[in-house]
Parts: C-alpha cells; structure tokens; sequence
C-alpha cells in the first residue's frame, strides 16, 4: 500500500521535479485559447454543432498530436524514414516531395508553422527535462503520456475561453 502511495506521489510531484511540463502544460493551454480566438467560424453558444468548427478542432488537435509524436520520438521516426528511403528511389522521391509540399504549406502560412515550433520546442525541452531526472520510460509511452498532457492542456485552454474566465476576444 505505500508502494502505491509512493508511486502515486512521485508522479504528482513530478511537474515540480522537471519544470518543462508545466511550460509545456501552458503552452498547451495558450494554443487551446489561441485555436479559439482564431477558429474560423465561431458560435460561441454552440460551438460543437459547427461542422467547419468541428473539422478546425480536429485538424489542429491531429497536428499538435503528430507534433508530439515526432518530438517525442525522433530516433525511432527517422531511423524509419530512413530505411524506408533507402529502400527505393521512387520511395524517395515520394517522400521527399511530401516533405516539400507540407513544409511550403506551413511556409505559406506562418502562423501555424509558429505554433508547431513552439510545441515542438516545447515537447523537446519537457523530454530533456525528464531525460535529466532520469525518468526515461519507453518512446511510445513517452508520446502517448505526452500526447495526453498536451490535449489535456489544450482542452482547458479551449473551456478557460468558451466560459469566458479570459474575456471576449478582441
């Protein structure tokens, strides 16, 4: 039973033990109120029975996750790609103009190449921070909890605007 309670509190006291979480947890936090303001379409009664809100939320949740991810585990990722590059030149080139195309996207607009970067640099410190209090769990749970910890700051982000603890936006 304290095994358990000992467990439990390393785990609580763990924001405190690496700082970057709780950067992170307020990074995540700013982004939920930030997707808010700048949806494109907003009925703040009713913001769920939106279709193009919806999908908005849904994109932007699916590319902070895929953020975190690629973060989370770059080893594992490149290594990967990397395999998978040498397997082919069509493969290759295939990747390779992906790669092109998503990155001239994000090029075309800043303001979410802006938000991936301060996730991404986020989650890097968050991870090195963990790394230094060596705690080093395996690189998927690592994305998996980090997945969370993101969406979970997201999400009160996202009910800190809706009920209005931070005022209208202008």
């Amino acid at each position: 039973m304290t095994r358990v309670i000992g467990s439990i509190l390393r785990l609580a006291l763990l924001p405190l033990r690496a700082p970057f979480l709780l950067v992170l947890l307020l990074v995540s936090i700013y982004l939920g109120v930030d997707w808010v303001v700048n949806a494109p379409v907003q009925d703040l009664v009713n913001p769920d029975q939106n279709p193009v809100h919806g999908l908005y939320w849904t994109v932007a949740c699916l590319q902070a996750m895929v953020v975190v991810v690629v973060a989370s585990v770059p080893d594992l990722l490149l290594r990967q790609l990397s395999l998978l590059m040498a397997a082919s030149r069509v493969i290759t080139l295939i990747v390779s103009l992906l790669l092109v195309t998503v990155g001239g996207l994000y090029l075309l607009h800043l303001s979410a190449l802006s938000d991936v970067l301060i996730l991404a640099t986020a989650v890097l410190l968050a991870r090195l921070d963990l790394t230094r209090i060596r705690v080093v769990p395996s690189p998927l749970f690592t994305a998996f909890f980090l997945c969370g910890y993101v969406m979970l700051g997201v999400w009160i982000g996202r009910l800190l605007q809706l009920g209005g603890l931070l005022g209208q936006a202008a």
